[in-house]
């Protein structure tokens, strides 16, 4: 299949796992599949490699996929249980963890839901930046949702959001310097 043939089953994809990941969502508020999916978020490879999604997010949005935004979120709201359980957990983690499930399952109010409207407020304006094509305001989001979530680990975990640095920084450092260098050599190629 060619690049135009796949084009056609770009909105239909789309759909197809933004309804994937609206189930998935759901089934969190769910206490029993919470609870198993947050005891394999616990192994820090899912702390690592999530930033790292934001990679092909980016890609999809600059080749302007819809299919492709939309099973890199799918694939991100998933990869939190991909990993079997750590034997052994810090106390750092499980306290974090621990703050993220009484986060998510404690009452909404106007505050909880502003700031948990960021989330998908800054993935549209990440991806409408890349979608335009435009590598500083793109990588600047990037940055900012970095310091964005730290800044919340930080402020509603207390010292066990601390935890949360390492992965971040890591994250953040290895997807500017892939996104900026593959936007250069995309733009590089095209002139060519």
């Amino acid at each position: 299949m060619d690049e135009i043939n796949l084009r056609k089953y770009d909105k239909p994809l789309a759909l197809v796992f933004g309804f994937l990941t609206l189930a998935l969502i759901l089934t969190l508020t769910n206490q029993e599949f919470l609870s198993w999916a947050f005891a394999r978020h616990q192994n820090l490879l899912s702390w690592y490699i999530r930033p790292l999604f934001l990679i092909p997010f980016c890609y999809f949005a600059y080749k302007r996929s819809w299919a492709g935004i939309s099973i890199t979120i799918f694939l991100l709201a998933t990869s939190m249980f991909w990993f079997p359980e750590p034997a052994v957990v810090s106390p750092e983690t499980v306290q974090f963890l621990q703050m993220e499930i009484d986060y998510l399952t404690s009452a909404w109010n106007p505050a909880k839901i502003l700031i948990t409207l960021l989330v998908p407020i800054s993935l549209i304006i990440l991806g409408a930046a890349f979608w335009k094509r435009n590598l500083f305001i793109g990588l600047s989001v990037i940055v900012l949702i970095a310091i964005g979530k730290v800044t919340w680990s930080v402020v509603f975990g207390g010292e066990s959001g601390t935890s949360l640095i390492a992965p971040a920084s890591l994250g953040l450092i290895i997807c500017v310097v892939l996104i900026y260098f593959g936007v250069r050599r995309s733009r590089k190629d095209k002139k060519e």
